[in-house]
């Protein structure tokens, strides 16, 4: 039976180049880079140039601007946290209705056990931010303004260069949760107005458990883990060199393959999505079909269950995953379609097919020779 990996805005295949970087750092090249000695300075040696393979696919003006952290999770937190401590006289947070756990999970925390006040911006129906609504929440008190740049469900980009400038001319940071998009679309931040920024190594073929968090030169920020000197003493704790060099790898083949990679990737995706809704009656794509990743669709069928869909679609070979998720003990659709108004009857079978450079046309042609059966056996079941 043929395999075939659709997943991959959960997590990517670690490229091969990167393994190999990485392997001497669990063994020949083990020291740490705090120490003295030769091993101490071969692994400093390689902890700045990995940060310097980041800083460049980030369009950052400074390397020192780079903080280390396990994943996008622990870098959107401290984001968040030091914007508040930072400003003790803001105590107000906005954000959008369709971001990530991360994000939303630590925000509905502080707005229940700190008092923190926090303005969810909705979307509209084809995934984009309400742009009115979001300059009306902004005030003297906000803190730090959140947005993702790309949404992890639909793919739908949101319009960071804007978004950001209207923040900083009311005086706020600016946050964006770029764990979907770094790797799929150009960034250039020192010419922008972003303050913070956070990224994940596993969504881009790198190692998981590491991340970064972009911080502009001159904004301070309190640790969110506190130990030694790591990190010019914003990240305590001994660095994951093995992960940092596979990071290192993994934006230098970014940086150099990105436009070429979103230029295989789109033609894939277009073909799938061709295929799905010519040969299935009764399905729709969620979110805006033009201004989104090029590796992302969101595909929804009329009245069938998107978790039945994926349980043929895994007996088949096929990995893709469900814009649903479950809720104490029932199946309700997920927070991004919900807030989006995505019909009741559609919203529940909603299937992400998310490519990436290992997929192939061969692998789209197995996708469209499969689900037309498996949604048509769901329809003469009803």
């Amino acid at each position: 039976m043929r395999s075939v990996y659709l997943d991959n805005n959960a997590t990517t295949r670690v490229d091969p180049e990167v393994v190999a970087a990485m392997l001497p750092f669990f063994t020949e090249n083990f020291g740490n880079p705090s120490s003295l000695h030769h091993f101490g300075t071969e692994a400093k040696t390689a902890l700045r140039s990995a940060r310097q393979h980041l800083q460049n696919l980030l369009g950052a003006a400074f390397e020192q601007e780079i903080i280390y952290t396990s994943g996008g999770t622990e870098s959107d937190n401290t984001a968040i946290l030091s914007a508040l401590a930072m400003q003790p006289d803001r105590d107000e947070i906005i954000t959008s209705a369709v971001e990530h756990p991360a994000i939303l999970s630590l925000c509905a925390w502080l707005k229940k056990n700190r008092g923190i006040k926090v303005h969810y911006i909705p979307v509209k129906a084809n995934g984009h931010l309400d742009i009115e609504a979001y300059r009306a929440a902004l005030s003297p008190r906000t803190a730090l303004v959140s947005f993702m740049w790309a949404n992890n469900e639909t793919g739908v980009i949101f319009p960071i260069a804007q978004l950001s400038k209207i923040a900083r001319e009311a005086g706020a940071l600016f946050h964006t949760d770029a764990v979907q998009a770094v790797g799929k679309i150009a960034i250039d931040l020192k010419n922008s107005d972003i303050d913070m920024l956070s990224l994940s190594g596993h969504k881009l073929h790198g190692p998981k458990g590491i991340g970064a968090l972009y911080v502009r030169k001159g904004i301070k920020i309190q640790p969110l883990i506190r130990g030694g000197h790591q990190e010019r003493g914003r990240r305590g704790g001994t660095e994951n060199m093995p992960a940092i060099v596979g990071l290192g790898v993994t934006a230098q083949l970014t940086a150099a393959h990105l436009s070429a990679e979103n230029a295989y990737i789109q033609p894939l995706r277009d073909r799938l999505e061709q295929g799905l809704l010519h040969s299935i009656s009764n399905s729709m794509v969620i979110g805006d079909k033009e201004n989104r990743l090029s590796n992302t669709l969101n595909i929804a069928f009329e009245h069938i269950e998107g978790e039945a869909i994926l349980t043929f679609l895994n007996k088949a070979g096929i990995a893709a995953s469900s814009g649903s998720a479950c809720a104490s003990g029932s199946m309700e659709p997920s927070h991004v379609l919900r807030a989006m108004k995505v019909p009741y009857m559609f919203a529940h079978g909603a299937i992400r097919f998310s490519f990436s450079r290992d997929n192939t046309e061969e692998d789209v042609d197995y996708v469209l020779s499969v689900m037309p059966a498996i949604i048509n056996n769901f329809k003469k079941q009803r």
